[in-house]
C-alpha cells in the first residue's frame, strides 16, 4: 500500500509542465479560507496557475493556502493576502499588491459572500442588510473595478451567486437582494467587456455541503448536496472554454450537473 501511494505521488510530481493548462496564469480568488473558495484555488493551482487567495482572518487564510500548496504538490501556488472585499481601501490594497508582484491578472474569481439568519423582511435587522449588500453584491463590483485595469484580452472573470440569483427563498430577503443584484451586474458587465474579449460568468451552485450550512441548518442533508469541488470543477471548465466561447451562466444542479 505504501508503495502504490509513493508511485502516486511520483506520477504527480513528474506531470509535465505542457499537461498544466493553466501554467503562468495568475488568478485572485476571493473568500479562498473554506469551502467552494478554496476548493476553487486548489483547483486552479492543480493546473499550473499562481492562485492569490483572500480572506478576512489572516489565520485561517494562511492555513487554507498552505493545504492548497500541499495538495498540489508544487504545481501552482497559493498566494494568502487578506482583503475585506467591503472596504474600498483594503481592495484597493490587495490589487495593488497583484500588480506589483504579477503585473497583471488573467482570472478573477469573486466567491466571497455571507449568508443571513432564517427571518421575515420586518425582523431583518438593518446591519444585516447593510452587511450582506456589502459583502455579497457591493464586493463583487469593488473588486472587478479594481482588477479590470491589469487584465487583457483572453481574461475571465466568475461571479459565484448561488441559485439564489434565478429562485426565490422566502426570509432570505437581504441575501436574495444580493445575489440578483449580482446577476444584473454580471449580465451587464459581461456585454461591456465582451468588446475587450474579456469573458465573464454568472456560476449559480445549489446547495453545496460547506460550513455555512451550519448557520442555515444544522440538520440539512448535506449528503444529497453538491461537493465545493464540483462547483470548483464547473469554475474550471469556465476558465478552460475556447478563447472565443463565452459563457454567461452556470446554474449547477444538486447532483452536480450544469443546466
Amino acid at each position: 500500500m505504501a508503495a502504490k501511494k509513493a508511485q502516486s505521488r511520483n506520477k504527480v510530481k513528474s506531470q509535465s509542465p505542457a499537461e498544466l493548462r493553466l501554467l503562468d496564469k495568475v488568478a485572485v480568488v476571493t473568500g479562498g479560507s473554506r469551502g467552494i473558495g478554496q476548493a476553487i484555488a486548489r483547483a486552479l493551482a492543480n493546473e499550473g496557475c499562481a492562485v492569490v487567495v483572500t480572506g478576512r482572518d489572516k489565520a485561517s487564510l494562511s492555513r487554507s493556502a498552505a493545504r492548497i500548496s500541499k495538495k498540489v504538490h508544487g504545481r501552482g501556488k497559493a498566494v494568502p493576502l487578506v482583503c475585506d472585499v467591503r472596504d474600498p481601501e483594503s481592495v484597493a490594497a490587495l490589487f495593488a499588491k497583484v500588480k506589483q508582484r504579477f503585473r497583471r491578472l488573467d482570472i478573477l474569481v469573486n466567491n466571497a459572500g455571507i449568508t443571513q439568519p432564517v427571518v421575515s423582511v420586518e425582523e431583518t435587522p438593518l446591519e444585516v442588510w447593510h452587511d450582506v449588500i456589502a459583502t455579497n453584491l457591493t464586493g463583487i463590483f469593488l473588486c472587478t473595478r479594481a482588477a479590470l485595469p491589469l487584465m487583457k484580452a483572453g481574461a475571465t472573470i466568475i461571479n459565484n451567486l448561488s441559485a439564489a440569483a434565478a429562485q426565490v427563498f422566502p426570509n432570505y430577503a437581504a441575501y436574495s437582494a444580493a445575489k440578483r443584484g449580482a446577476l444584473g451586474f454580471t449580465l451587464s458587465l459581461r456585454e461591456e467587456l465582451i468588446p475587450r474579449g474579456i469573458r465573464v460568468t454568472a456560476l449559480m451552485p445549489g446547495a453545496t455541503a460547506t460550513d455555512m450550512w451550519k448557520h442555515i441548518n444544522p440538520n440539512a442533508p448535506r449528503e444529497k448536496m453538491m461537493s465545493a469541488e464540483s462547483t470548483a470543477q464547473a469554475v474550471l471548465y469556465a476558465v478552460l472554454l475556447p478563447p472565443n466561447a463565452n459563457l454567461s451562466e452556470l446554474l449547477l444542479t444538486p447532483t452536480g450537473g450544469a443546466i
